[in-house]
C-alpha cells in the first residue's frame, strides 16, 4: 500500500514538473535601490491608474514607513484607501475585510506592503474581487483562481518571504486552526519594489527569522525533485547572498548593502521555490504556525537543520554544492553536506533562534502531522518521501518540554 501511494505521489510530482513548463516564469519589473518606493506612484500613473489600495498591517503604519508613498501618491493625483487590518497569519476575516474595502471604495490595483503576511492578505483579497463566488477555503490548493488579478505591486519590507514573486498566499481559518496556501500563477505579482531603506528599521529576531525562512525556501527548492536549470542558479545565487549578507544585516542594520543584497536573495529564493516548490520544513511550519501562531520564519528556521539531517545521504550531494556556494569547506561530499548543516544551526545560535518550541502539545501532535502530510503529499516533490510515523519522530524532535 505505501508502495503504491510514494509511486502516486512521484508520478503526480513529474507531471506537474512537466506543466510548469508551460507557464510564464518571467521575473517581475522591478524597481531597487535605496528610495526607490517614491518611484512607484509614478509606475501607477503611467499605467492610467487613479484609485489604489494599500494593505499593510497596523505595526507598519506606526513605523511611518508609509509615509513616504503616501506624499508621493497625494504628489502624482493618485488617490488611495489603506486596510491596515492584516494579523500575523493573515486570516479569512482579513481577506474578506481587505476584500470589501477594494470594491467599496472602486479601486483599481493593490499595492501590498509588508512582510509575507500583508501580501498573502493582498493576493487573497485580489483572487476573492476576481472570483466573488468562490470562497478562500473553496480556493485552496493548485489552479482554483484562474483569473487575471487586478494590477498588483509588490513592496516587501521583510527579506524573507520572497511573496513579491512566487504564486503562493498562505491563509489561516480561525475556526480550525488551519493554515494553508492557494497556489495559482495568476497570485504572482507582476511589479516589485526593492528598496532596503524600508527593511532598516527591522528589529534583530525578525531579521533573522525572515532571512532563514529565505534560505529554507533556497535550499528545499534545490534539494526537491522538481528543480531545473533556472530554479538552480537561483537557489544557488540566494544561498550565496544570504551566508555572506544575513549575519552582517542582523549584527548591523543600518548597513544598506547588506539589506539590499538580502532583498534581492529573498527575491531569488521566491523565484527559486515558486516553481520548483517546498518540503516538509514549510508542511510542518504551517501548521505549527495554524495551531500555536508561531510565526513562519521562525519555524522554518528550527525545523531546516532538522529536517537536513532527516533526509541523510540521500540529499548529501545537493548540500555540498551549497556548501560550495557558501563558503564551508569539507574534503568529502559527505563533510561538506554535514558542515554546511552545521553552519545552519551555528548561525541559529548566534543570532538566538532556539533549537525547538515549548508550544508544542503530545495531544497536538497527531493532528499537525496529519495536516502536514496532507498538504506536501503529493504536491511537494520532496527529495525521500516520509509517512506519519517519521514526520510524528520529527514533531517530536522540535518539542521543548518545560
Amino acid at each position: 500500500m505505501w508502495a503504491l501511494k510514494t509511486a502516486y505521489y512521484r508520478a503526480y510530482q513529474k507531471v506537474m514538473k512537466v506543466f510548469m513548463f508551460f507557464l510564464d516564469w518571467s521575473e517581475p519589473e522591478m524597481l531597487t535601490g535605496p528610495g526607490c518606493i517614491r518611484k512607484l506612484p509614478g509606475v501607477i500613473k503611467d499605467k492610467g491608474i487613479s484609485k489604489v489600495m494599500i494593505v499593510t498591517d497596523k505595526g507598519l503604519m506606526s513605523l511611518n514607513l508609509l509615509d513616504g508613498l503616501f506624499e508621493q501618491l497625494k504628489a502624482d493625483g493618485i488617490s488611495y484607501v489603506v486596510y491596515d487590518g492584516v494579523q500575523p497569519n493573515p486570516s479569512i476575516e482579513n481577506i474578506e475585510e481587505a476584500r470589501e474595502m477594494f470594491v467599496s471604495n472602486g479601486c483599481e490595483a493593490m499595492i501590498a506592503f509588508g512582510g509575507g503576511s500583508p501580501m498573502d492578505c493582498a493576493k487573497a483579497a485580489c483572487a476573492r474581487v476576481v472570483r466573488p463566488n468562490k470562497t478562500i477555503p473553496q480556493m485552496r490548493g493548485v489552479m482554483k483562481v484562474m483569473r487575471k488579478l487586478p494590477p498588483f505591486f509588490a513592496v516587501p519590507t521583510t527579506a524573507g518571504t520572497g511573496s513579491e514573486t512566487t504564486l503562493a498566499a498562505v491563509v489561516s481559518n480561525t475556526q480550525t486552526h488551519e493554515k494553508y496556501a492557494i497556489n495559482d500563477p495568476v497570485l504572482r505579482p507582476k511589479f516589485a519594489v526593492l528598496d532596503p531603506e524600508l527593511t532598516v528599521g527591522l528589529p534583530k529576531h525578525i531579521t533573522s527569522t525572515t532571512g532563514l525562512d529565505a534560505l529554507t525556501h533556497a535550499v528545499e527548492a534545490y534539494i526537491g525533485k522538481s528543480n531545473v536549470p533556472s530554479t538552480i542558479d537561483y537557489a544557488e545565487k540566494a544561498t550565496a547572498l544570504i551566508f555572506k549578507y544575513l549575519e552582517v544585516a542582523y549584527n548591523d542594520g543600518k548597513n544598506i548593502e547588506a539589506r539590499d543584497q538580502m532583498l534581492l536573495a529573498s527575491f531569488y529564493a521566491g523565484m527559486a521555490f515558486t516553481r520548483a516548490y517546498v518540503g516538509y520544513v514549510h508542511a510542518i511550519a504551517h501548521n505549527l504556525g495554524g495551531v500555536y501562531g508561531i510565526a513562519h520564519g521562525l519555524a522554518n528556521a528550527v525545523i531546516l537543520p532538522v529536517m537536513l539531517e532527516e533526509y541523510g545521504s540521500a540529499i548529501h550531494p545537493q548540500l555540498a554544492r551549497l556548501a560550495d556556494c557558501a563558503g564551508i569547506g569539507g574534503q568529502t561530499v559527505e563533510e561538506k553536506a554535514k558542515n554546511f548543516i552545521a553552519e545552519i544551526y551555528a548561525m541559529n545560535e548566534r543570532m538566538n533562534i532556539p533549537t525547538g518550541f515549548t508550544q508544542i502539545k503530545d495531544e497536538d501532535i497527531p493532528t499537525i502531522v496529519e495536516r502536514a502530510l496532507k498538504e506536501a503529499n503529493p504536491l511537494y516533490p520532496v527529495p525521500v518521501i516520509f509517512d506519519g510515523e517519521r514526520i510524528t519522530q520529527i514533531v517530536k524532535k522540535l518539542q521543548i518540554k518545560e
